[in-house]
């Protein structure tokens, strides 16, 4: 505890955040990746981009479940697990035919086989490359990589309880909220970067508060598993039967059976909903007694988490299960908390406003860890002045700062440019695109060892800005539409992937001009020991680009 209670938040603040904020700076950038996932999932598919994209038909549903059930059943194999459909959406118009495998020795789940139908119905794409695309970024923000996914969640669990605390401390030690809100002055060394702080974080204040608390609910049975141990002491089982049973299906029995034709359950899909659309069907446990079809309604618009579901007995066709049209006040609040959070339910325009958002979470947690940078020289500037090193500290946090800050958007990009470079047969390929993300970013680390000066800092914005511009036109060379047949077409999805690579390109371009002109106004010399700090200078060079920054503003100024 401090002298006071403004004081204590303070500390609690700075600190909530410090202790986390490169993570933290992960999760928001993926996070926010995430809201475009399908988008980039289709990009990162470019055998698709031509004579694959088709509009849901009611019509001819009756005639793709029937097309679909014979194609499988003449291309999988015996031991498939499941046959999955996927009908054509706003997000993915594709209409494809998908079985998977029993998972191998040390797989959770098995390999899934996709082929995607033509639009004029005159076959199927089968040779498609692999690709995690936009999954792996929505995978990366909770379950990050390289560990179990148990241990990577309690992490994130732990660092998103950390931003709720630096949330609700910095609201209430920000005495001028609104005020600051419309504050920014330029050329003002660390008053510049708290300004700028204190904008992105105000800005989409409701945002962060509504990703932060809502993250913490979609995993709370995991991070608070006491309640469920204490109703369901002997068996957690019938906890998860009567929260979701249509999940608990029967175990393949092995004696067979004559699949029901999936046509014929269409009557009675449209006898409970109508003329709603089918998302997919998925047969669980083909051509067995315990056979299981399940199909799923199309939600996409419906601020809803939950999946509208049917399911029938694969044999006989019979109603097992039909998803309550009512639910209690609880399952409510959560589906909508869940839904908020992952914003399946949002138009082009709203993901894209949670997009910036989120651009604007990951501008106040850069901010702030550049504010601490430049807040720990100033304390030892007069130790540097006289010829000493910078601590260990000191460049730990600045060198992180550079591997993160300008790394992550790095590792974006090399892992779309190894979507494209990487040969289309290479067996292990999608794992590469996975690794070249995790290579860049230590690159950057390892940048950041040798030098993280003005000079670094404009070198990897331009690197990092050149990328972007260039992804149009690395896709019209390695794809068989480009920029204008998308506009054409009506290929709304990647004319948007290709804008919003040259906008973020062009702001990197940007940021690395700006920033030698900003610089620039705040080393202007004071004519007082010019000679005296040149000569130290030259006894001392110093790398860091915060040292650029901090030398014009002393840190009283950016206490106030």
């Amino acid at each position: 505890m401090k002298e006071t209670f403004f004081r204590t938040l303070s500390w609690l603040h700075t600190w909530a955040g410090l202790l986390v904020c490169w993570v933290l700076l992960l999760i928001f950038f993926a996070g926010s990746l995430s809201y475009f996932r399908h988008e980039m999932s289709l990009w990162a598919e470019p055998e698709l981009h031509r004579g694959a994209f088709q509009d849901y038909q009611v019509d001819q549903v009756a005639n793709q479940l029937e097309k679909g059930q014979s194609y499988i059943e003449t291309h999988s194999a015996p031991n498939t697990q499941r046959w999955l459909i996927n009908f054509p959406t706003d997000r993915s118009p594709m209409l494809s035919f998908a079985w998977q495998l029993p998972p191998e020795k040390g797989q959770r789940r098995g390999k899934i086989e996709q082929h995607t139908a033509l639009a004029d119905g005159s076959g199927v794409i089968t040779d498609v490359r692999d690709s995690r695309g936009g999954d792996f970024f929505y995978r990366l923000h909770f379950d990050l990589h390289y560990m179990s996914a148990i241990t990577a969640r309690y992490i994130v669990g732990v660092c998103t309880m950390l931003m709720l605390i630096a949330l609700i401390s910095g609201i209430v030690i920000h005495k001028r909220i609104f005020k600051d809100l419309f504050s920014f002055r330029q050329n003002k060394g660390a008053r510049s970067w708290l300004d700028a702080h204190n904008v992105s974080s105000v800005i989409a204040l409701p945002y962060h508060l509504m990703i932060t608390y809502t993250g913490l609910i979609t995993l709370m049975l995991m991070y608070i598993p006491w309640t469920v141990s204490t109703a369901y002491p002997e068996d957690n089982q019938a906890f998860l039967k009567e929260l979701n049973p249509a999940r608990q299906t029967e175990k393949a029995s092995g004696i067979q059976a004559e699949q029901v034709r999936l046509s014929r359950l269409l009557p009675q899909v449209q006898a409970e909903w109508g003329d709603a659309p089918i998302k997919q069907v998925i047969v669980s446990y083909p051509k067995d007694q315990n056979s299981q079809v399940t199909f799923y309604q199309n939600t996409g618009k419906e601020v809803t988490d939950e999946s509208t579901i049917l399911v029938f007995n694969g044999v006989t066709g019979e109603l097992k299960y039909a998803s309550p049209h009512e639910v209690s006040a609880t399952v409510a609040t959560y589906d909508t908390m869940m839904s908020l959070h992952t914003a399946r339910f949002a138009a082009p325009l709203l993901r894209i406003l949670f997009f910036f958002c989120g651009l604007l979470g990951c501008a106040m947690v850069a901010t702030g860890t550049l504010m601490w940078a430049i807040r720990l020289r100033q304390k030892q500037q007069k130790a540097i002045d006289k010829g000493e090193k910078a601590s260990r500290g000191l460049r730990l946090v600045e060198g992180l700062n550079f591997m993160f800050i300008l790394g992550l958007p790095l590792g974006a990009a090399a892992f779309f440019y190894a979507n494209r470079l990487l040969p289309v047969d290479f067996a292990t390929r999608s794992a590469w695109e996975v690794h070249s993300f995790f290579i860049a970013l230590a690159a950057m680390g390892v940048w950041a060892f040798f030098g993280r000066s003005r000079r670094h800092w404009q070198l990897a914005l331009m690197l990092i800005g050149v990328l972007y511009c260039a992804l149009p036109i690395l896709n019209a060379f390695t794809s068989p539409s480009h920029f204008i047949d998308n506009i054409r077409s009506q290929q709304w999805a990647l004319v948007g992937f290709d804008i919003v690579a040259l906008l973020l390109g062009s702001a990197m371009l940007f940021a690395s001009t700006r920033l030698s002109a900003v610089v620039k106004t705040l080393q202007k010399p004071s004519r007082k020991n010019t000679a005296t700090s040149e000569k130290v200078r030259r006894k001392q060079p110093d790398p860091s680009y915060a040292n650029e920054l901090a030398s014009s503003s002393p840190l009283e100024e950016a206490k106030s």
